[in-house]
């Protein structure tokens, strides 16, 4: 029986699925929780999806985020909960139920009924759960899924009624007719949070509409970019202090010139014909300047002064004619400025955002744009239309454009709590920084109260009752309202969604009559918000689970959370507790297509998570999305990255693994049976320990930062470059050894520490094949109940990784010399020369550089004037406006310097002046034209301030090793085609020309000591396999003697 089980050549679903029904049967979750209950806790929050959705690829990076912390958490030794969470109410699930029922409208629902409505809402919600369990346990996010919150649950609304009732109670809500964004398509208002993540870019015809001064042939041009709300306009306002043009355009042939006011830093940008300037004012001097309706088809109030010039510091010059159309009922400055002048508000639209009463009745307003630009123009009313592209606010929801409406709302002054908000917000840890301090840092400065209600049925019911009296009461618990209620109700048994809740009236204190519920719901973001308190059905019960719960250390979700529940979260606990419910966030950008275009169903560019834990499993896209780029910067999604991820890292560990299972098994060895002390192990081997300690060191350092890119880029360089190319290609002799020496012993405890850490540090981010690898080599229950690797200071020593690490860059350069002369590794070479100054430091590694490079002779050299030519010139781009007139002797000054003594100086970052005409000149790269190149019978290579130079003058000798150890690799490919077993002897037959006749010949103990062959015999044969040596074809076969 093998001591090392083989990697699993199941496909990865068939794999993952095996090691997932582990997981259940040990109950991970459970284990990673109680077999750290003594430790110090790390809280962690979910933030709620909704499951009438189907999860995406941007929820696998999100999850994967969330999931390797809490993971890397529970090795670090901390007891890390996970409570999943579901979002079950709101617009988008009333959406996708208006759909499956056909209904178009609020009217629609209504007449459908709202009790049945909702119902079918609540069946919706869980539509796709079975897909979010199934990504769940694909992708290995090891989260309570079977114990969540949920948003719709009556403890959990009744949470929400305690806030908002302690709200109310306390001054901070309030009805209010404010402009607000209006979403005519759903009916209901939005909150400045909301609009946030619903800008898209569309196409508007705007106007420059033409305003005739009253009783003169004058206008006024005001430019708008909603010609629908011209038919509103009862003012036009006027910055005071900017100053303002009366002209008049020159007669033409046909036309006559007219008379506009317009500001003056915007007259040519706008007027593009002759003019004369007839008068100069300020905005000031044209308050109150009468003019005529532009369109008389909505009359005003009785009694309500219309059409004139108002002030307001909010009209700019930057676009426009620097006077604004305002319409009081359609925005929240002209709004403003309404109140200020007593301006009446006239509003010909409905709440569907269709004009009633118009020539353009029934028309949606935005749909009648083009229709209201021909009148204008037949009426003699338009003075030029023109298209822009730009940002407007569309519902988040079902991306209708957003009209703002002057509506009553009920409203939480967030504004009185600004202060603390912004105090909380600063306390926080924002990975990355600038997403706390400018992108929700900035917002917060701007903050508006939130309007908290929604026209709508399916959500938590706003907790207000209203009397016709005019007293509105608040309820916080359903013990109250059992109390409080006209009807017999039980407060276990209560419904408190709509239209349930709608039927239980309470007396007015005020009067004695009965008070009816608002019939609003409230935003969504609220019940997100909550989920710290009403997860646990606080403060009703589970005062002590919430205070050792409460805030979190950690939550994660994407950028557009910012505005969302980021902001919800904070808002709800800065009332209730006074402080931030977060310590830390961690932001996660948008995942993009390859292109850095935005995915969608519309550009066919999206792509499904399944199919791909199918095809590459989900550790690789796991570490694909971490490694690809950090978490807050977009991720461009591409396939054929995701594959290069899946041969370069998990390719290489599986193979590292492999090679060491195959010798352990085959020597019948168990590491863990003995053990050579580290002092005692050879360089190589001490080298690997400090550089494995070297790289925990700092990725304990980068996940404390949150920062997963720099964590699994460390890893997956590790891995590559120092574990499996040059620690395990080094090493392979050692494992050949017959005997059990103690370099064989050190080096079957090194492979096997280093792989044994290798899959805790990868743990958190790769579960699966950690948890395979780890458990194979130590029998344990499970690598994510094992500790995360600590840091052993002892075992790191600098001098060493220097001195190796400066051999692997050397041998790198010398292996790019031998490519540049088109020499192959396996031909030998003479020399090769490498800078004196390291002789003392690596010296006895010089038999090292040897095997590597394939090298007879490593020389230190002093005298590099020998090999190499330095030339330097100025670059004349940079050198040029630098020195001006001086450019010509710096030039000069330059051939004559020392040019090896200044390159090296200057390319190892150090100070170099000289001295032009008297002026003192700082030598570095960017001023210098720097060329080095080898002479005739050399090739040079430098990087990271060193330099190789290797003499590619090939011998007769030289090139007749050259074709022995191409032999040698033919016969061993051949070996592994046959399927030989590791140790099996064999005889060598082939047929070539006579230099590989003598070759064969002079090498041919060698050939057989490297290949375990007891003859190689040349042979006529035309069977035989043509390989190709050095360009020179031969004919090879293999037969097998014994094992």
């Amino acid at each position: 029986m093998k001591q090392f089980k083989d990697i699993s050549k199941a496909d990865y679903k068939q794999t993952e699925h095996e090691i997932s029904r582990y997981w259940d049967d040990i109950d991970l979750l459970k284990q990673s929780v109680e077999t750290r209950k003594d430790k110090q806790p790390f809280i962690f929050y979910e933030g709620p999806p909704t499951a009438n959705g189907r999860p995406g690829i941007h929820h696998v990076i999100a999850r994967t985020l969330k999931d390797s912390v809490c993971r890397f958490k529970t090795m670090e030794g901390y007891q890390v909960k996970r409570k999943a969470g579901w979002d079950t109410h709101g617009l988008p699930v009333e959406i996708e139920v208006e759909k499956q029922l056909g209904l178009k409208d609020k009217t629609d629902i209504e007449q459908y009924g709202i009790g049945e409505f909702n119902e079918k809402c609540r069946e919706s919600v869980f539509t796709y759960e079975a897909q979010w369990r199934d990504m769940t346990e694909r992708m290995a996010y090891l989260i309570d899924m079977d114990n969540p919150y949920i948003t719709l649950d009556n403890d959990y609304i009744e949470t929400e009624w305690w806030i908002l009732d302690n709200m109310f109670k306390q001054g901070l809500m309030y009805e209010g007719h404010k402009i607000l964004p209006y979403c005519p398509r759903c009916g209901t208002g939005l909150a400045s949070h909301e609009v946030a993540q619903g800008y898209e870019e569309i196409k508007t015809m705007t106007a420059y509409a033409k305003f005739r001064k009253k009783d003169v042939d004058e206008y006024f041009l005001a430019w708008t970019t909603t010609p629908w709300t011209l038919l509103s306009n009862v003012s036009l306002a006027v910055h005071p202090d900017v100053d303002y043009l009366k002209i008049r355009t020159k007669d033409k042939e046909d036309v006559k010139g007219e008379v506009y006011y317009i500001s003056k830093p915007l007259v040519e940008k706008v007027i593009h014909e002759e003019y004369e300037v007839l008068e100069e004012m300020k905005g000031r001097d044209m308050e109150f300047m009468e003019y005529e309706q532009l369109m008389p088809y909505v009359e005003l109030p009785a009694g309500k002064k219309a059409f004139f010039v108002t002030c307001a510091d909010y009209v700019t010059t930057e676009d426009g004619t620097g006077i604004v159309h305002t319409a009081p009922a359609f925005g929240e400055d002209d709004y403003n400025t309404g109140m200020r002048y007593k301006l009446p508000v006239i509003n010909p639209v409905d709440d569907t955002g269709r004009f009633r009463g118009t020539p353009w009745s029934e028309m949606f307003v935005m749909d009648a744009d083009q229709s209201i630009l021909k009148w204008l123009k037949e009426e003699g009313k338009l003075y030029r239309k023109e298209p822009v592209l730009h940002n407007y606010p569309h519902c988040w929801r079902c991306h209708t454009p957003l009209l703002y409406y002057a509506r009553p709302s009920w409203y939480i002054q967030m504004t009185k709590m600004k202060d603390k908000l912004i105090e909380n917000n600063n306390s926080v840890e924002w990975y990355p920084e600038f997403v706390g301090e400018k992108r929700f840092g900035n917002w917060l400065e701007n903050l508006n109260d939130w309007a908290i209600s929604r026209s709508r049925y399916w959500g938590t019911p706003l907790p207000l009752w209203r009397c016709e009296c005019g007293h509105v009461e608040s309820i916080g618990s359903r013990k109250e309202l059992a109390e409080k209620a006209i009807e017999k109700i039980d407060e276990k048994t209560i419904e408190l969604h709509r239209p349930y809740v709608d039927d239980v009236h309470i007396v007015c204190p005020e009067c004695g009559k009965p008070m009816t519920r608002v019939k609003d719901v409230i935003d969504c973001w609220f019940d997100s918000g909550s989920m710290p308190y009403a997860q646990l059905h606080y403060p009703f019960e589970n005062k002590e689970v919430f205070e050792k719960n409460f805030p979190a250390d950690f939550i994660n979700e994407g950028i557009d959370q910012t505005r969302g529940w980021f902001y919800s979260l904070l808002a709800i606990s800065t009332f209730v507790k006074g402080k931030s419910p977060y310590k830390r966030v961690l932001v996660n950008d948008l995942i993009l297509d390859k292109y850095g275009k935005k995915m969608s169903k519309s550009r066919g560019n999206t792509v499904n998570p399944f199919d791909l834990f199918d095809k590459y499993g989900a550790d690789a896209l796991r570490w694909y999305l971490l490694y690809v780029s950090p978490a807050w910067a977009p991720t461009r999604f591409d396939e054929d990255g995701l594959k290069e991820v899946l041969s370069k890292y998990f390719g290489t560990i599986k193979n590292v693994y492999t090679f060491f299972a195959m010798y352990a098994n085959t020597d019948s060895i168990d590491p863990t049976e003995f053990f050579v002390e580290y002092k005692d192990r050879p360089e190589l081997d001490r080298w690997i320990i400090s550089k494995f300690n070297n790289l925990v060191k700092y990725v304990r350092e980068s996940m404390n930062a949150y920062d997963h890119n720099k964590t699994v880029r460390a890893i997956q360089e590790f891995v590559n470059e120092d574990l499996s190319n040059w620690y395990i290609r080094r090493s392979r002799r050692r494992f050949w050894a017959t005997e059990l020496t103690e370099d064989k012993k050190a080096v079957y405890n090194t492979t096997y520490e280093i792989l044994v850490g290798i899959s805790q540090l990868t743990a958190p981010f790769a579960p699966y094949l950690s948890e395979e690898i780890y458990r194979n080599l130590t029998g344990e229950v499970s690598v994510h109940l094992s500790c995360y690797p600590e840091v052993h200071e002892e075992l790191i020593d600098e001098n060493v990784e220097k001195r190796m690490d400066l051999v692997k860059d050397l041998v790198k350069l010398g292996r790019a010399s031998r490519e540049n002369a088109k020499i192959k590794v396996r031909q030998p070479i003479r020399r090769i020369h490498i800078d004196g100054k390291y002789q003392s430091l690596i010296e006895d590694l010089v038999p090292l550089i040897k095997e590597e490079l394939n090298v007879k002779e490593v020389v230190f050299e002093h005298d590099l004037n020998e090999f190499m030519d330095f030339t330097l010139k100025p670059n004349f781009k940079v050198a040029g406006p630098m020195l001006g007139s001086n450019v010509k002797a710096f030039a000069a000054v330059l051939a004559k310097a020392d040019s090896l003594e200044i390159i090296t100086k200057v390319q190892a970052g150090e100070e170099y002046k000289l001295t032009v005409n008297d002026q003192v000149v700082d030598l570095n790269e960017d001023i210098l034209d720097i060329r080095i190149s080898a002479k005739e019978g050399y090739d040079v290579s430098t990087g990271n301030n060193l330099f190789t130079i290797i003499d590619t003058n090939l011998t007769e000798d030289l090139i007749n090793e050259g074709y022995a150890r191409e032999f040698i690799s033919k016969v061993q490919q051949m070996r592994k085609n046959n399927g030989y077993e590791m140790m099996d002897r064999i005889k060598i037959f082939y047929d070539g020309s006579e230099e590989i006749d003598s070759a064969v010949r002079e090498y041919e103990e060698f050939i057989k000591s490297e290949t375990l062959a007891d003859t190689v015999e040349k042979v006529t044969d035309s069977t035989m396999e043509v390989q190709n040596l050095n360009g020179a074809d031969t004919g090879m076969k293999l037969e097998k003697t014994s094992k």
